[in-house]
């Protein structure tokens, strides 16, 4: 097992604590985080695009002239795609954009991620974060004491006074445990997390 430092919120190192290597120290596959990052995205997509064909704008069922003879080029409705107001040629239509990843590959790709974390030095263990009130200047402060600007923290439960005080930095994102995921994991430089969350981490994929 690997040790890692635990900090406080002043950035003081308080203890180490011992963290699973099945989990924060595994070999990472990059070709199953690129899937689990694609279907996380393709699932956030709403679908609910929509526009008219030609066959679906009101209007265009008289024929603008006669076939020949008037000198412009022939027409079969002012609702066809290339006059204005008409129709588009492949309109877009609701449709699920969503995609399965097994419980597996799932599973892989967060060990992945946070094991990439350990080895670049960006996975901060804090030992709690006691926040009385939302206080977003105090919020900012703590995380200069931890260097970590662009962070995702995590926490064991949710935390209202955290989640208060740092809904308006806009390089920071806060969750629970078991809303973690590859996607946020990556995005942010630093991974930020509560010694609770570690281990309820390990406990629930032990």
């Amino acid at each position: 097992m690997a040790k890692v430092s635990v900090y406080n919120t002043e950035g003081k190192e308080v203890e180490k604590i011992d963290i699973s290597d099945d989990i924060f120290g595994v070999e990472i596959n990059e070709t199953v985080v690129h899937k689990a990052v694609v279907a996380h995205l393709a699932n956030k997509r709403q679908g609910t695009q929509s526009a008219l064909t030609r066959s679906e704008v009101r209007g265009g069922g008289r024929k603008p002239w006669r076939q020949k003879g008037t000198g412009h080029a022939r027409q079969g409705s002012i609702r066809a795609p290339q006059w204005t107001g008409g129709g588009v040629v492949f309109a877009p239509k609701p449709r699920d954009y969503s995609q399965k990843i097994n419980k597996r590959e799932k599973q892989i790709a967060l060990f992945s991620a946070l094991s990439a974390k350990v080895q670049d030095g960006k996975f901060i263990v804090v030992d709690k974060f006691d926040l009385e009130q939302p206080k977003t200047a105090e919020f900012v402060k703590i995380l200069g004491n931890l260097k970590a600007d662009k962070a995702l923290v995590v926490t064991n439960e949710k935390n209202d006074n955290l989640v208060l005080s740092a809904r308006n930095i806009p390089t920071v994102k806060t969750l629970d445990r078991v809303a973690i995921n590859v996607y946020d994991i990556l995005k942010y430089d630093s991974l930020v997390i509560t010694k609770d969350a570690v281990k309820a981490i390990e406990e629930v994929y032990a």
